[in-house]
């Protein structure tokens, strides 16, 4: 990629999804999970440290659960582009004529005339035929290609970033009023979550931060409340 095309592409959000997706969702679910777990736990404890083994212990399981889980699920995806990539190879060499034919079919429905889109076609098939049917046929680009090790590393590291968030507020908060001061806590850093990824992805603050809030409410919510129904000490 030249630096005029690198120079463009940081005007615009696009090329960020890939790894803000996988941030965001990690960041979020380490908040979320990680205070959920110790404020189910804290709803049925009148001590402190099974409220600490309960949330690194959510902690640590929900980082490798991510990471492992966002490796897999984009390393799927990799297996599907590689297998669509190697037919489109086995049909350009078998069916070069009906190929070009469809990438030029292509260009007209987007609006180009029959014969530009025609020559369009040509000129890019000589110039990188399987490139070419990569990106337009198949979708596949720079921007939308799917990287495995990136995805899992920045869920897995968000995750332990936003899990050691609620984890701060177990150790060093009062007891009495933990389940609290863990909720209105975990709204606040959800809400700064949600601006940051809003921010960052050029999109509504203000709607980000209900839509993370809300369900964060709701997940919190439920969950204190099946700690507070055992009705048990720990």
């Amino acid at each position: 990629m030249t630096e005029l095309e690198n120079d463009y592409l940081a005007t615009h959000y696009i090329h960020k999804s890939n790894w803000l997706r996988a941030a965001v969702l990690g960041a979020n679910d380490g908040i979320l999970s990680t205070a959920s777990i110790a404020i189910g736990i804290a709803a049925a404890s009148a001590t402190r440290e099974p409220v600490i083994l309960a949330t690194v212990a959510g902690l640590v399981a929900g980082a490798l659960s991510m990471a492992a889980g966002e490796y897999v699920s984009v390393s799927s995806q990799t297996d599907i582009e590689t297998a669509d990539i190697e037919r489109e190879k086995q049909e350009l060499e078998e069916m070069p004529e009906l190929e070009l034919k469809m990438l030029a079919n292509i260009y007209e429905e987007r609006g180009v005339s029959k014969e530009t889109a025609l020559r369009v076609a040509k000129e890019l098939t000589e110039h990188d035929a399987l490139g070419a049917h990569i990106r337009d046929e198949l979708g596949i680009n720079e921007i939308s290609e799917a990287k495995p090790l990136q995805a899992a590393f920045a869920s897995g590291a968000s995750f332990i970033a936003g899990g050691l968030l609620p984890l701060i507020v177990v150790l060093f908060l009062p007891l009495k009023s933990l389940e609290y001061s863990l909720y209105g806590f975990s709204i606040l850093f959800l809400a700064l979550l949600g601006a940051l990824a809003a921010k960052t992805g050029g999109s509504n603050v203000l709607r980000a931060i209900m839509r993370i809030t809300f369900w964060g409410t709701i997940a919190m919510g439920l969950t204190a409340l099946v700690g507070s129904l055992f009705g048990v000490n720990v």
